[in-house]
């Protein structure tokens, strides 16, 4: 038998994560914001420490933990108010040019 983060690699969907870490879940908040929760749980473990160190057993725990917090984020509330993805950021006017991508415009008085 395989270990937990093998497992993991056959997944391709929320549903598919929650299933196999058994995390109950309704259909329809998965099906309006699969991609949000996945992203929303990307970002929460990104902000762990030290866990390529966990055992499977540890891994497991965080990722239900992280993965239910993630799905629960949007039980209780919507992507436009999350706003997991930078075009929901833009979407409301905040947005940033970088002084490294203003380009010199020449002088015509040369």
């Amino acid at each position: 038998m395989g270990t937990f983060r093998d497992s993991l690699t056959s997944f391709s969907s929320a549903e598919d994560f929650l299933n196999f870490l058994q995390i109950p879940y309704d259909e329809h908040v998965v099906q309006v914001n699969r991609l949000h929760i996945l992203k929303r749980f990307h970002d929460y473990l990104r902000r762990e420490d030290n866990v390529d160190s966990l055992d499977d057993g540890d891994l497991k725990s965080l990722y239900v933990r992280l993965l239910t917090q993630s799905y629960q984020d949007f039980v209780h509330s919507d992507a436009v108010s999350e706003k997991v993805f930078k075009i929901f950021h833009q979407a409301q006017g905040v947005s940033h040019v970088t002084i490294d991508k203003i380009a010199r415009v020449p002088n015509d008085n040369s």
